[in-house]
């Protein structure tokens, strides 16, 4: 579907405020979480509550979505949510509450799956990975920008200024929303439940799902989970909070933009993922051994970047042979089993970090993401039609006996 700049504009400006109302408060969570008097196996709660909440949430939503042929009714609910969570958070001072609060915006955070879906529909399927990559990027421009601007607002006003700050976000983002177009779809027969167990047990949707799992564990014990208590440990201020997160979402949004509309085409979609991984592994690895809070944002900032190159690839992987009035459906059970690794990996970096120390649950997390390297060498394979691909179709027809003999070998 063509889509004028203007409006293409818009949809970023609606995605980037709709990220930037859920992502204010993150770089604070857990420390805020811990001074509320809360355990760090609460903590993990808290962290996890977000992605559980996702887990319940995001494959109704796909299947809602397709069968209503509305992206747009969706993306508004999830606005509304990020709105009231984070007026709960700034009216409330309870570490009980912490867990209601972040679960909505888990909730919220569901309805990413009808924007994903609706800005592919801008693209032709081949070209799933290059939007996902570009919508990345947009996405952890909000995200960096909430975190720098969270960290400052509340080493000025104070722990609750901004959850006031990502509700106006939500606000603005629920206006720009409201002029963004939704390509047209065909109308096809709403999925049932067995069509989504049929879409759900594809073999190239359910590999990059399980791998996604893997990746969002890492994300969310690391630079949205426990990272910035760690640094809050070394003694980083509120405002040191919002530049780490800052600091490893430049790298993030960088990669996934590369990732999807550069790297892919010069090597391979399982290259760039396992690459990925093994970055993120390397600097996470790290985190034990760094005692300085300059090392830690450089060690995260080659976090962000690796963890950035896996992410976008992944999604796109999700929907790309997928037929338009699927896509939802597709991406809601790929995103619902991704939010396995945003509950699992803080849950148990939490009860580590409770039972046998903070230090030890960054080392499970490393090898986590050295597992995800292997697997996904041996599981990701190429789409139909892209260039790598047809580079991979073209070495194997070289490397045929025949073309090895040549014209004057035996037939």
């Amino acid at each position: 579907m063509r889509i004028s700049k203007v409006r293409r504009g818009i949809f970023y400006a609606a995605t980037m405020l709709y990220w930037f109302s859920l992502y204010t408060y993150v770089p604070l969570l857990t420390p805020y979480v811990e001074k509320l008097g809360g355990t760090l196996f609460f903590a993990g709660l808290v962290v996890g509550a977000y992605g559980f909440a996702q887990l319940l949430v995001r494959i109704p939503i796909g299947i809602w979505s397709d069968r209503f042929h509305n992206r747009k009714a969706f993306i508004f609910v999830g606005m509304a949510c990020a709105i009231i969570s984070n007026l709960g958070f700034a009216l409330t001072d309870s570490v009980g509450f912490t867990l209601l609060w972040r679960a909505l915006a888990g909730v919220a955070a569901g309805s990413w799956v009808a924007f994903t879906v609706m800005y592919a529909g801008y693209y032709p399927p081949k070209e799933a990975p290059r939007a996902m990559g570009i919508i990345s990027f947009y996405t952890s421009v909000a995200q960096m920008a909430a975190s720098a601007l969270g960290g400052v607002v509340a080493q000025r006003f104070g722990w609750h200024a901004p959850f006031y700050v990502g509700a106006i976000g939500g606000l603005a983002a629920l206006g720009c929303a409201a002029w963004v177009i939704e390509p047209l779809t065909v109308q096809g027969t709403p999925p049932s439940l067995r069509g989504l167990l049929a879409v759900g047990r594809q073999w190239p949707l359910l590999s990059v799902s399980l791998l996604a799992i893997l990746a969002q564990s890492v994300t969310f014990t690391t630079l949205f989970g426990f990272t910035p208590l760690y640094a809050a440990h070394l003694g980083a201020t509120k405002a040191e909070l919002g530049l780490l997160t800052l600091l490893s979402t430049i790298p993030n949004a960088v990669a996934g933009y590369l990732s999807g509309s550069w790297l892919v085409k010069r090597t391979s979609h399982r290259f760039t993922v396992v690459l990925g991984f093994v970055i993120a592994a390397v600097a996470t690895v790290l985190i034990p051994f760094t005692h300085t809070f300059s090392s830690l944002l450089i060690s995260q900032a080659v976090n962000g970047f690796g963890q950035g190159m896996s992410m976008p690839v992944l999604m796109g992987l999700a929907i790309a042979g997928v037929a338009s009035d699927r896509r939802a459906t597709a991406m809601g059970f790929f995103q619902a089993i991704y939010s396995v690794g945003m509950v699992a990996g803080p849950l148990l970096v939490g009860l580590a970090g409770y039972t046998v120390g903070l230090h030890t649950g960054f080392l499970g997390v490393a090898a986590t993401s050295a597992i995800a390297a292997v697997l996904s060498y041996w599981w990701i394979r190429e789409p139909k039609g892209t260039a790598s691909a047809r580079r991979r179709a073209a070495v194997r027809r070289h490397l045929k006996p025949s073309a090895i003999i040549g014209p004057f070998g035996k037939r």
